[in-house]
């Protein structure tokens, strides 16, 4: 390589790291913590245990559950289902109108066991990791946060990109791993260089899927709109006479490749048409969990209407999550994640320290030239 083509690329390599580093730390270091918010949120906020009566015999059915809700809410209507991830149970909302607001509506938990209502409930984000979360993805700042992160994390792509493009022509004479001790400066560039080299993969994961995650809210609105497409492309008058609701997840559920249900909203409700029902299910493996798939169900006639699948570039998203923070393959995952965290704050601090160095070094060489040649004079 070329001495000018190694000076470009240092020059890329500097400030793209510069620009970006005060961010990235940010990111570090509350990315760090959120790699365990479901450990956090589980001690902070601990879930209650179930009440409820062992099983006995078969399960209660969807549409029993539904009719328990209405009786305790006279003059409601049926909303919506939603199914715990954490425990057997569902919440069914009800309101004096499918039109009304959610606070207006009434929510009751079931067990889906028993058919009584439960105080289960899934473990939600406290208020610690809440606001590590808000801090971590958009700065406080919305949308224009989230872009601004998405603008540092390409910057931090090109640095390492960079840092790779550099390291074989200042290391070509030296064995992988070498660590010089001919000076404390040495010493920290070879570390700086050795940790980040070795860590290049996954600074390559988390940076691009930190890229791309800086898109979920421009993402979820489009699949949001492309859902309501789909629904009004299928619209139709009310039923006169509503299918069993377990037999409508039942047809959706076979036209999905989901796994667990998420989701159900009846006619007029959410992103249900009039005349059908909406069946949501997502992935049934530890990735493919943070996928959602959509079915609409005739509500008279109880036939499959559609399937809603997610555009490729949603899919990219949601699975970029979880290989963001390493949280698709239990504890042991989520240890190695917090370590490769801790090196790239190293790398990073470590980056900064060695640019003030040489800068604070080549000031002193440029007095001390100046002084002498002052006093030749």
């Amino acid at each position: 390589m070329r001495a000018r083509t190694v000076r470009a690329w240092s020059l890329v390599h500097t400030w793209t790291s510069l620009v970006a580093t005060t961010f990235l730390l940010v990111l570090c270091v509350t990315g760090l913590p959120l790699i365990f918010h479901v450990e956090i949120d589980a001690w902070l906020d601990p879930v209650p245990a179930q009440t409820g009566t062992p099983p006995g015999g078969s399960m209660p059915s969807l549409d029993s559950i539904v009719a328990a809700a209405l009786e305790k809410h006279p003059g409601d209507v049926p909303i919506s289902l939603g199914f715990l991830q954490d425990w057997p149970a569902v919440v069914v909302q009800s309101a004096p109108d499918v039109r009304s607001t959610f606070k207006d509506s009434h929510r009751t938990t079931f067990d889906l066991s028993t058919g009584l209502p439960s105080n289960a409930r899934d473990q939600v984000r406290g208020r610690l990791t809440t606001f590590l979360r808000d801090l971590h993805t958009e700065l406080f700042l919305g949308l224009p946060g989230e872009l601004f992160l998405g603008a540092m994390a390409l910057l931090f792509l090109a640095a390492i990109v960079s840092g790779v493009v550099l390291y074989a022509p200042f290391m070509r004479r030296l064995e992988f791993g070498t660590v010089r001790t001919r000076s404390s400066r040495m010493r920290r560039l070879d570390l700086h260089n050795l940790i980040g080299i070795a860590t290049m993969i996954w600074l390559l994961v988390v940076g691009a899927t930190g890229a791309i995650n800086t898109l979920h809210d421009i993402v979820a609105a489009q699949v949001r709109t492309e859902i309501i497409r789909m629904a009004r492309s299928h619209s139709g008058p009310p039923p006169a006479k509503r299918t069993s609701v377990d037999a409508a997840i039942a047809t959706g559920r076979k036209a999905l490749p989901g796994g667990s249900l998420i989701s159900f909203f009846f006619p007029g409700a959410g992103f249900a048409t009039p005349h059908h029902y909406a069946v949501f299910a997502r992935g049934d493996r530890p990735i493919t969990s943070k996928l959602f798939y959509a079915a609409l169900v005739d509500a008279e006639t109880g036939e499959l209407a559609d399937v809603f699948e997610m555009p490729w570039y949603a899919k990219a998203l949601l699975l970029s999550q979880p290989l963001h923070f390493g949280d698709y393959g239990g504890l042991p995952l989520k240890i190695i994640w917090a370590l490769f965290d801790v090196a790239a704050i190293v790398v990073l601090i470590s980056g900064v320290y060695l640019w003030f160095s040489r800068r604070t070094s080549n000031a002193l060489s440029s007095a001390r030239r100046r002084g002498l040649q002052a006093g030749a004079q």
